[in-house]
């Protein structure tokens, strides 16, 4: 009986897998695994005799450590691209930047002997300390030793497309401050975007090399901006102001008119007419006739007539270019303006004539800028309209100022008779004061009809 019970329910026999016996079948694939032997490795010898040091295992081989075999070069296509626009950016910009350092460069030394025959000081290095204690003709010569010493150094780089230089030290000029505006060469992108919103639109000047000069003559206020020179006196005559009637008078290329009138308040003083003696692209804007017979000399037709179209505008003006808007920007400062564009094969012997004629105009106007009084009345109207229309504006600002000091200091007074009323009173304060404007609205509306 004991066995039959024994077979049924495996009673007194123990279980050969304690595993299987603790009823968990999860773990009884590792528990039948073999344990496994550990792995013996020979001992390394040593070189040296000792015993007991650890031998040192190989490096197993890996791709880890062979970048060849891990990577081809076509997986670096896009780093190898990207590398090649920035280098090709950076050798474009180098180039563009060399080639407009080289475009100054040729300016300057096609201009500075006119300069430097003008002006006693040329470019931005100052007075020499050796011309300090020099006068006369010894501080002309020391002056001009050291304008030829600069060279290119004349022309100074404000960015890799303007340049500027100066110059003083002139009968009838107080300075002249002359700058290049060249093409970002450096930047192909940005130009060829220019020049194809140029093309479409009107009002956006495509991309151009060009020269801007602005001549300061004598006017007494020449103190406040340019710099004291030892000799100064000498090269100027006794009275500090320009002997020349203020007006505006203005060569300008036809192409160029309307922008040029649309941009300047001073030239939109004067009318635009045609002359004889000049080639088909030139006109003229001035306020009298007699003023462009006075000013349109024969050197300046020729001169102006081998520059070709390049020339943009000389302009002659005692007139802000911006409109002014107060009573002080409306005196009389007398400039004068030249600009042309540079040419590409950097040969400036047909522009030269006119950069001269602009140096050399404040000459003409001192020696025959007198004008007759018909022609100075004609000129002073123009002015006084523009300081009229500015007075009635300052005028009509103020009486706004005044009425709304007025319309502050009465709701004032209101404010303190309201604040001073009890409740009740303040209640047929307000009632009373509606009524009346009331009364006010009703009469307005019968007045109108």
């Amino acid at each position: 009986m004991a066995n039959v019970l024994n077979s049924l329910f495996g009673g007194g026999k123990p279980d050969p897998d304690p595993v299987k016996a603790a009823g968990d079948s999860d773990f009884a694939d590792f528990a039948e695994g073999a344990e496994p032997a550990p792995v013996s490795f020979p001992p390394a010898s040593n070189p040296f005799g000792g015993a007991g040091l650890p031998a040192q295992t190989a490096r197993p081989y890996t791709k880890w450590y062979n970048v060849h075999e891990r990577h081809s070069l076509s997986d670096f296509k896009t780093e190898g691209i990207i590398l090649l626009v920035v280098a090709l950016v950076l050798v474009l910009h180098l180039i563009g930047a060399r080639l407009n350092r080289t475009k100054a460069k040729k300016w300057i030394r096609a201009h500075a002997v006119a300069l430097a025959a003008e002006f006693a000081l040329v470019g931005f290095s100052g007075v020499p300390l050796s011309a300090s204690d020099k006068s006369g003709d010894e501080l002309l010569k020391e002056l001009s030793d050291s304008n030829a010493s600069q060279g290119d150094d004349i022309l100074k780089e404000k960015s890799l497309f303007e340049f500027a230089t100066y110059a003083t030290g002139r009968a009838n000029v107080a300075f002249v401050d002359v700058k290049l505006t060249l093409t970002k060469r450096f930047n192909p992108l940005k130009t060829l975007a220019e020049q194809v919103l140029g093309f479409f639109i009107d009002s956006f000047a495509q991309p151009e090399d060009v020269m801007e000069a602005i001549l300061y003559p004598f006017d007494g206020k020449e103190a406040l901006t340019v710099p004291g020179l030892p000799g100064a006196a000498e090269l100027r005559a006794k009275d500090s102001k320009s002997a020349y009637d203020g007006f505006v008078w203005a060569l300008v290329h036809k192409e160029s008119m309307k922008q040029v009138r649309d941009d300047r308040y001073d030239v939109s003083l004067t009318y635009t007419k045609d002359h004889a003696k000049l080639p088909s692209w030139l006109t003229v804007m001035t306020e009298s006739a007699e003023i462009t017979d006075v000013v349109l000399t024969p050197e300046l037709i020729a001169a102006a007539e081998a520059a070709g179209d390049r020339l943009e505008y000389l302009i002659i003006t005692d007139q802000p270019i911006e409109k002014p808007t107060t009573i002080n920007e409306t005196t009389p400062r007398k400039r004068v303006y030249l600009k042309y564009r540079l040419p590409s094969d950097n040969n400036y012997d047909n522009l030269l004539p006119i950069f001269k004629q602009f140096l050399r105009v404040t000459d003409v106007l001192v020696s025959a800028g007198r004008f007759r009084p018909e022609v100075l009345r004609k000129v002073k109207a123009s002015r006084d309209a523009a300081i009229k229309q500015i007075q009635k504006v300052e005028e009509d600002e103020k009486a706004e100022e005044r009425l709304a000091e007025r319309e502050k200091a009465k709701k004032a007074k209101r404010d303190a008779e309201l604040k001073a009323l009890d409740a009740k009173a303040q209640k047929k304060y307000l009632e009373r004061e509606r009524e009346k404007e009331l009364r006010k609205s009703t009469k307005k509306q019968t007045t109108r009809a």
